[in-house]
């Protein structure tokens, strides 16, 4: 039997154990802890991904409210799934002792479907609407309705090196190709991104199918397609993976060993977030100065790639007994003067477009312009409330991509999704 024959059933077996993973509700009792505060001061519990600077901006908050509550800054564990898995045990146990959630993009319409999180209505939302990017707030919707206020967002760029590259390719077949060419002169050649069995592989996946004006899932996130545009994204990915000009590691690459690979060297390209620039100035200042960004490259050339979307979300407790200092705490975290300093200090892209004009973005942000140009037209992940479960069984179905068999694959994807769409709540 050839590999490609055994690859289905081993497929098979992954997913079946990731689906019986996903579908594990692990809902643990956790004592809950209002939101009191001292001399009657309501004190507005904020759990937030780590961010460096952002007790800065909470202070700054404090200061605003001027005695009328009081923000703490409860910081969340580093990795995301352990972030969620924190929120959603408390949530499921309507813990009170939450008040703003700082949720990844992924995870609001699971909140908001499970009645977790407060609906943005009236002022509030009309102050979080004004001015910021349709994408992040598209990520921030649930059924019509804003359940989140997106605080910062994120897209991958296309980073390459300009000496060895005058200009930056359309396509993905012209990187490989370009790649391929370096690599026969003996220069280095290799396009670096991640491709580990996690939700790396997924956003790279989702950028793909939508560069190829491709759906995962119909219209209203109800029916799982994998139509033909997510087909000819499974094509790209696995000639990508069969090329010779990924990274020995890519089935196990994950953000920041991309990153490492690259800043010692051995990379043509990299396709990862724009993290990767203050880190490259740092430690490989003499190759930051050969590194230029474009947008990352399309599916076909003459449509533009089109960039999923990451980023936070700033939502507010079902359980909060404290909803109305909650939002206005929310809506200063997030607005235009803090996306600024966040921008700037802890490298988090803002959602609020006036604030890419600023001057003093400048010096931050050179690569200011191409990430606003993915912004204004990017590929969201699937928005359904059963987002955690597809991303899980997508990314065992794509694992290794150079395994890929596009038509089959495409069916066994659409089947896992339908299941998945099922299931709602859940943790993975």
């Amino acid at each position: 039997m050839s590999t490609r024959d055994q690859v289905p059933t081993r497929r098979r077996g992954r997913v079946r154990a990731a689906a019986t993973a996903a579908a594990l509700t692990l809902v643990a009792p956790m004592a809950a802890c209002a939101s009191g505060g001292d001399g009657g001061i309501p004190t507005i519990n904020l759990y937030y991904p780590p961010e460096q600077n952002l007790q800065q901006v909470v202070d700054r908050c404090n200061t605003e409210a001027d005695g009328r509550y009081r923000i703490v800054n409860r910081v969340l564990p580093r990795e995301a799934d352990e972030q969620r898995v924190q929120l959603v045990r408390r949530l499921a146990a309507s813990d009170d002792g939450m008040d703003v959630l700082g949720l990844d993009v992924t995870w609001t319409q699971e909140f908001a479907g499970a009645n977790w999180i407060r609906e943005w209505t009236g002022q509030d939302r009309a102050e979080v609407e004004e001015g910021t990017l349709e994408g992040p707030l598209e990520t921030a919707r649930y059924e019509d309705k804003l359940y989140a206020a997106p605080k910062n967002t994120n897209v991958q760029l296309l980073w390459y090196r300009k000496d060895l590259v005058p200009e930056p390719p359309a396509t993905w077949d012209e990187m490989i190709s370009t790649a391929q060419q370096l690599r026969e002169q003996g220069k280095p050649h290799q396009v670096l991104t991640m491709g580990a069995q996690y939700e790396g592989l997924v956003v790279l996946y989702n950028t793909l199918v939508a560069s190829a004006g491709g759906n995962i899932l119909n219209d209203d996130g109800t029916e799982a397609l994998v139509d033909e545009g997510a087909v000819r994204a499974l094509e790209v990915l696995r000639n990508f993976a069969t090329s010779g000009v990924t990274s020995p590691s890519f089935s196990n690459a994950t953000e920041d060993p991309v990153r490492l690979e690259f800043q010692n060297g051995s990379g043509a390209f990299q396709v990862n977030w724009p993290f990767v620039y203050p880190a490259m100035q740092e430690a490989n200042p003499e190759l930051a100065e050969k590194v230029a960004w474009a947008r990352v490259p399309g599916v076909d050339a003459d449509t533009p790639g089109r960039v999923t979307i990451g980023g936070i979300n700033l939502a507010v407790s079902r359980y909060s007994p404290h909803p109305e200092e909650s939002f206005e705490a929310a809506r200063c975290l997030r607005n235009a003067e803090n996306q600024k300093f966040s921008a700037i200090n802890d490298g988090v892209p803002p959602t609020i477009e006036s604030v890419y004009d600023d001057p003093e973005m400048e010096e931050a942000y050179p690569m200011k312009e191409t990430i606003l140009e993915q912004l204004r037209d990017p590929a969201v992940r699937p928005l359904t409330p059963a987002y955690q479960s597809i991303s899980t069984v997508t990314s065992a179905i794509l694992s290794p991509p150079s395994a890929i068999d596009p038509e089959s694959t495409a069916e066994e994807l659409r089947e896992a999704v339908a299941a998945a769409l099922e299931s709602r709540g859940v943790l993975p």
